[in-house]
C-alpha cells in the first residue's frame, strides 16, 4: 500500500534559503550518481534494499520544504528493492536499485494518476505506462509520484493546500511542469526523475533547479502523455544532476542500447548557431542569463568549434500553433480523465473552455506542425547545434499561482520562457544543462537543440561542456554529499 504524503507535513512554508543542512541519513548512499549506484548493487557491493532506504530517509527529512512528492511508496519500494536484489539477472540491470520518482501524468500499476488535479478519484491504475516499465525492467525503483500543476499546464508547481518549492531557495519556484520531478533530483531525494515535455516542461525545472535534462525528438521515446500528447508536442524524459545519468535514463526511456562508458562518437569540430535574440518581441535573458550564454560560446570555441550568430525564423503561425496546441490539451485531457469543467481549478477552467473553442474551429491544424518542422530541419542544413538562452531571468516566485487567473499565468509563464516551446511543434531534440550562476547563487543555463535524430549529438557536446565548465549537483543546503558551500562536481 502506497503511504500518500499529500497530508503528511505542510509544503507550503515561509520563503527564502533554508538556515541550516538537513540531517544527512545514510550520506554514503544518497547522493551518489544513478551510474555509480547501479554498478556497485549490479557487483554486489551494494544492496537495492539499503540504496532504497537511505533514500527514503532523506525523502522524510526534506521533502516537508520542498514538497516535491504527492505520493511516497515506501512499502511497496522496498518490496521492489528486495525484488531486484533477489534478481537472476541482477548483474545485467543497467539501472539495478536506482531510485527514480515518476510524474503525476503516466500511469504507474497501483497507484492513482490524477495529472494534479484533486477532483481525480478513480481506481488505481492497472498498468505501467510503457517508460516505468521499462525503468523498472531496467532494475530501478520507484520510491514515489512527484507533484505537478493541474493539467501539467503551468510553468510553476502548486495547488490547493500545496506550494511545491526550488531547493536552491525555497521562496523560488521548481518551475513546472515537471517541478516536482526537478526538486526531488535537486534534493538528492532520487538520483535521476522521469518526467515530460509539452512546452518545457523538463527543460524550465532543468534550468530553475541546476539539473540536465533532454526533450527527445518525435517519435523516440514512448510518449501516449494525457489523451494526445498535447496534439504530439509532448515527450516523455529524464531530469539527472550528471550528464552521464541523463544518457543511462534517456537509453533505457528510448530501449537502446545503454552507454558502456566513454564519449560517443561525434564528428568534431562542429558548427554551432548562437540565437540569443527571443522569438517573443521585447524579451531577452537578464545579465546572468547572457553571462551563462556568452561562457558556453567561449567554451565552444575553445574546444575548436565554429560559433557563428544566426536565429532560426519563428513564424506568427507557429506561435499560434502552440498556442493552439497548449489551449485544446486543457479541454481534451480533462475529457480523458472524465473530469466536468467545473471541477478544475479557476484558471484551468478558463483554460478548458478556450481549448474546446479552439478545438470546435479546428484551429489545431497538423499542417502548421508538419511544416514548422520542415523549416526548422532546413535550419540544420548547415549546423549540427544551435544553442539559445532558456530563460529571461530567475525562477517565479513559489506561491499559490492556482489562485491567480488563467491570463496572469499564461502572461508570467510567457515573459519567463519564450526559448523553448516551439521546439515542441517542430518535435526537435532539445537539451538544457547548467551553465553558472547568478550573483544570488541560482543556478542559470543554456539550451542546445538539434535536428531530428540528434540526441547523441547533444549528449556528447554536453558532456564535453560540463567536464569543461563543472556545475554543482544538487542545491547547497539540501546536499547529502558534502556540506552546504562544498563543491559537488559534476562528472559528466
Amino acid at each position: 500500500m502506497a503511504d500518500n504524503v499529500a497530508g503528511r507535513a505542510p509544503s507550503d512554508l515561509p520563503g527564502g534559503p533554508p538556515g541550516n543542512p538537513v540531517p544527512r541519513q545514510g550520506a554514503a548512499l544518497v547522493g551518489l550518481p544513478a551510474v555509480e549506484i547501479a554498478a556497485r548493487v549490479r557487483s554486489g557491493a551494494l544492496s537495492a534494499v539499503d540504496v532504497v532506504r537511505a533514500h527514503l530517509a532523506h525523502i522524510a527529512a526534506v521533502d516537508a520544504r520542498v514538497g516535491a512528492f504527492r505520493v511516497v511508496r515506501a512499502e511497496a519500494a522496498l518490496a521492489e528493492a528486495a525484488a531486484v536484489d533477489a534478481a537472476p539477472d541482477r548483474a545485467q540491470l543497467p539501472l539495478a536499485g536506482v531510485p527514480v520518482a515518476v510524474k503525476d501524468v503516466v500511469p504507474v500499476a497501483g497507484e492513482l494518476l490524477t495529472d494534479g488535479s484533486a477532483a481525480v478519484t478513480g481506481p488505481p491504475e492497472p498498468d505501467d505506462h510503457p517508460v516505468v516499465a521499462r525503468l523498472r525492467a531496467a532494475g530501478a525503483v520507484v520510491v514515489g509520484i512527484t507533484r505537478v500543476p493541474e493539467l501539467c499546464l503551468y510553468a510553476a508547481t502548486d495547488g490547493p493546500g500545496t506550494v511545491s518549492r526550488n531547493p536552491w531557495d525555497t521562496a523560488r519556484s521548481p518551475a513546472g511542469s515537471s517541478g516536482g520531478s526537478a526538486a526531488a533530483v535537486a534534493a538528492g531525494c532520487v538520483p535521476i526523475a522521469h518526467g515530460s515535455d509539452g512546452m518545457g516542461s523538463l527543460r524550465l525545472p532543468a534550468a530553475a533547479c541546476g539539473l540536465v535534462t533532454l526533450k527527445p525528438g518525435t517519435g523516440v521515446v514512448p510518449a501516449g502523455i494525457g489523451a494526445d500528447s498535447w496534439s504530439g508536442m509532448a515527450e516523455n524524459g529524464a531530469l539527472a544532476t550528471t550528464v552521464a545519468d541523463l544518457a543511462l535514463a534517456h537509453a533505457v526511456l528510448a530501449g537502446a542500447p545503454v552507454p558502456t562508458g566513454g564519449a560517443p562518437a561525434v564528428p568534431v569540430p562542429l558548427r554551432v548557431a548562437v540565437a540569443a535574440r527571443s522569438p517573443l518581441p521585447g524579451l531577452r535573458p537578464d545579465a546572468a542569463g547572457r553571462a551563462a550564454l556568452d561562457a558556453t560560446v567561449a567554451a565552444l570555441r575553445a574546444a575548436g568549434h565554429t560559433v557563428v550568430a544566426r536565429d532560426p525564423r519563428l513564424p506568427p503561425s507557429a506561435a499560434l500553433g502552440v498556442l493552439a496546441r497548449w489551449l485544446a490539451a486543457a479541454d481534451r485531457d480533462a475529457e480523458a480523465l472524465g473530469l466536468a469543467r467545473g471541477q478544475l481549478l479557476a484558471r484551468s477552467r478558463v483554460h478548458a473552455r478556450l481549448g474546446s473553442w479552439v478545438r470546435r474551429a479546428g484551429l489545431v491544424r497538423p499542417a502548421t506542425a508538419t511544416r514548422f518542422r520542415a523549416d526548422m530541419v532546413r535550419f540544420f542544413d548547415d549546423v549540427d547545434v544551435l544553442v539559445s538562452p532558456v530563460v529571461t531571468g530567475p525562477p517565479l516566485p513559489a506561491r499559490p499561482w492556482h489562485e491567480r487567473g488563467f491570463l496572469a499565468n499564461a502572461l508570467a509563464n510567457a515573459r519567463w520562457a519564450p526559448w523553448v516551446s516551439a521546439w515542441n511543434l517542430a518535435g526537435l531534440p532539445a537539451l538544457v544543462l547548467p551553465a553558472g550562476s547568478d550573483p544570488a547563487g541560482l543556478p542559470r543555463s543554456v539550451q542546445l537543440v538539434g535536428p531530428p535524430g540528434s540526441e547523441t549529438r547533444l549528449l556528447w557536446l554536453a558532456a564535453d561542456l560540463g567536464a569543461r565548465r563543472p556545475w554543482r549537483r544538487h542545491a547547497p543546503v539540501f546536499d547529502p554529499v558534502g556540506p552546504a558551500g562544498a563543491p559537488s562536481p559534476s562528472r559528466p
